[in-house]
């Protein structure tokens, strides 16, 4: 709940501030007044393998703008020695999220950045496949998006181009 305080900005119950714009599927605000997309309660603690289907829910929905908050609480919450994971995740969802809103440039970039990020984890961790998921895959799926979006200069459906996060298998 939100409502604007005496500079004008929409707060919190606890004061932050906090725009209550609706938003759509991908993120992006509305007039006021306007029906959105319901956001992603923020700060929600969750078990890993909850994270992931939450977020694959998400992907699948076109949403990955939602989806990276959920990566995000992960991110925030989780174990210090997983915050890469959980990190470049959310880079993967909000580089779909640009790549679907026409961001070009920035969503290729946030891409291969996630990409490398998950990638990278499992190979430092040593886990090939943390929590059901699948980072080889998931790093192949970005830097394959990545260039799609950079050839062919345009927005891409976040439906058609949501990852499987557990790959195949999923």
């Amino acid at each position: 709940m939100s409502s604007a305080s005496d500079d004008g900005r929409d707060r919190d119950t606890e004061g932050r501030a906090r725009n209550a714009r609706p938003r759509d599927g991908l993120g992006r605000p509305l007039p006021y007044g306007t029906d959105g997309v319901e956001r992603q309660p923020e700060g929600v603690v969750r078990a890993p393998e909850d994270t992931v289907t939450e977020a694959q829910a998400l992907l699948a929905a076109g949403k990955p703008f939602h989806a990276h908050e959920v990566f995000e609480d992960a991110w925030k919450s989780g174990p210090d020695e997983e915050r890469g994971l959980w990190r470049g995740l959310a880079q993967l969802a909000v580089g779909l999220t640009h790549a679907a809103r026409g961001n070009v440039t920035g969503g290729a970039r946030l891409l291969r950045r996630g990409a490398g990020a998950v990638e990278e984890w499992s190979a430092e961790s040593g886990v090939a496949r943390p929590y059901g998921l699948a980072p080889a895959e998931l790093g192949g799926w970005a830097r394959e998006l990545a260039d799609v979006v950079e050839r062919d200069q345009a927005a891409v459906d976040a439906v058609v181009w949501a990852p499987r996060l557990r790959g195949g298998d999923a």
